[in-house]
């Protein structure tokens, strides 16, 4: 299969969704009549979701199942770690704080899952690692991205204007 070369622009997809695990449990869903618009190719949202959202046209309905691997990838034993309480001193956190740090020059979210009077121990594991999820969608617009958001980098809300009415 020869991959066509010559790039589509960019599109914004607006989409409902619900996302429950694998028990069938609500995680999120999105608003009622407030769509979620992201920006193609942008990595807005998880990119397993995002090739299926792309093959939909407006009033689509799909179901997608996404392995963990997929969506928030495998939980990773490496990515807890623990740093000496005084380092976070200047910090106000509890168990369950989540912290931005920046890390192997990326800014990464780590939650607190266990403080000690000397230590504290991060999980850089996304919340959903290790969560095989469902995203039941629905795609209430496709349009072409307007210059403001390629040169933004991400969606101007559902018509492309920054400002509310």
């Amino acid at each position: 299969m020869s991959q066509n070369t010559t790039q589509m622009p960019a599109r914004v997809i607006a989409f409902n969704y619900v996302l429950k695990n694998d028990k069938g449990e609500t995680l999120d869903a999105s608003e009622a009549n407030q769509p979620l618009p992201f920006l193609e190719g942008r990595q807005q949202i998880i990119p397993a979701l995002e090739r299926v959202l792309a093959l939909l046209n407006e009033g689509d309905k799909k179901q997608v199942k996404l392995t963990a691997e997929e969506a928030y990838g495998e939980f990773r034993q490496d990515m807890i770690m623990e740093v000496p309480k005084e380092e976070l001193a200047h910090l106000k956190i509890n168990v369950g704080s989540q912290l931005q740090l920046e890390l192997e020059k990326q800014m990464k979210v780590v939650t607190v899952t266990k403080m000690t009077d000397t230590m504290v121990t991060l999980d850089g594991n996304h919340p959903l690692a290790g969560v095989p999820l469902t995203f039941d969608v629905e795609v209430m617009l496709v349009r072409p991205a307007t210059q403001d958001e390629l040169t933004h980098g991400h969606a101007h809300g559902l018509h492309g204007h920054a400002h509310h009415h």
